[in-house]
């Protein structure tokens, strides 16, 4: 049955993914965004569908709606961006939850929120599963976005604890593809823009440092069925691709697929930078029969032509 499903962030890389397959499964979606990170780019091919609205707003501030399921997406996920503006990161990461769980209670809707695997820190049990508390800097840079987003699993329990909401949180791990920003300072989009433009390719640290690579449809596919699942599975639940590579090993991967002349080149560390980033997905297998199927390769090959795409329209980013 045709579900009112409302999607913050949906301009952005993973919410505009999110409102086309919703839209493609026969829901009306409503998108919101303030454009901070998001593109209106990103939504093109879906603006003439007839069950599909795009709102501008920022979810620091209330929203009056009547929606069936909310997918709260919103919230820079890039170093780059959320430390730009700290204070604000936090603030869309915290008042952003409390304003869509009082909407969510309001509406009795479903909600989904977004978390993330930052929110393990640089953890020193390999690979994370969703027991291990985190080791998390609550005074670096990084904490905006890391505690913001832990405040942010805290409401969502309590609010399903005290007012009984139907709550689902999943921790999001390093997943890439295209309509990804190429100014994010994320690594994938890093390498395939310095590759395709012949640039050295900056690797921080010695290159050792590990990161598991999910693709976007695998992603969306996660987010679906764990909306989907019955309401005793609140989460939180890891996804993301269990497949661990070396930065250095994506970088020599990316150079051979698009064929550049890119050579690697080295700065130190950003402080607090993860060594190793991997998830145990058993819950997901188990409760969700989730898995990814995109190969690093085949995901790859998609973004490159993306990218690529962008770079020779001339398109500005």
């Amino acid at each position: 049955m045709p579900k009112r499903i409302l999607v913050t962030g949906g301009a952005g890389f993973l919410g505009s993914h999110l409102c086309e397959r919703l839209l493609n499964d026969g829901h009306d979606v409503l998108c919101v965004d303030n454009y901070f990170t998001g593109t209106k780019r990103n939504l093109v091919p879906l603006l003439d569908h007839p069950h599909f609205e795009v709102m501008r707003h920022d979810v620091t501030f209330s929203l009056y709606v009547e929606v069936d399921e909310i997918y709260n997406l919103a919230c820079p996920a890039s170093p780059i961006h959320y430390q730009h503006d700290p204070v604000q990161t936090t603030k869309t990461s915290v008042h952003g939850a409390i304003n869509m769980l009082g909407l969510a209670k309001r509406t009795r809707a479903k909600i989904f929120q977004s978390s993330t695997s930052e929110v393990y820190g640089d953890p020193d049990i390999h690979p994370q599963p969703e027991s291990y508390r985190g080791n998390v800097n609550p005074i670096g840079p990084r904490a905006c976005y890391d505690e913001g987003k832990r405040c942010a699993e805290t409401l969502f329990f309590d609010y399903h604890r005290q007012h009984k909401l139907r709550i689902r949180v999943a921790r999001i791990f390093n997943t890439y593809g295209p309509r990804m920003h190429p100014n994010d300072g994320r690594v994938v989009s890093n390498f395939i823009v310095q590759a395709l433009k012949n640039q050295p390719i900056t690797i921080y640290g010695d290159g050792k440092q590990t990161r598991s690579f999910c693709y976007v449809d695998d992603l969306i596919e996660g987010f679906v069925r764990l909306m989907d699942a019955p309401d005793s599975v609140t989460g939180p639940i890891n996804l993301g691709n269990p497949g661990e590579f070396t930065i250095r090993e994506l970088a020599e991967k990316v150079i051979k697929l698009t064929n550049s002349k890119s050579k690697l080149i080295k700065k130190p560390l950003p402080v607090d930078d993860p060594l190793q980033r991997q998830p145990d997905i058993r819950l997901a297998k188990k409760v969700l029969k989730w898995q990814p199927k995109v190969k690093l390769d085949e995901g790859l090959g998609k973004t490159i032509a993306y990218f690529d795409h962008l770079l020779s329209a001339g398109v500005p980013y």
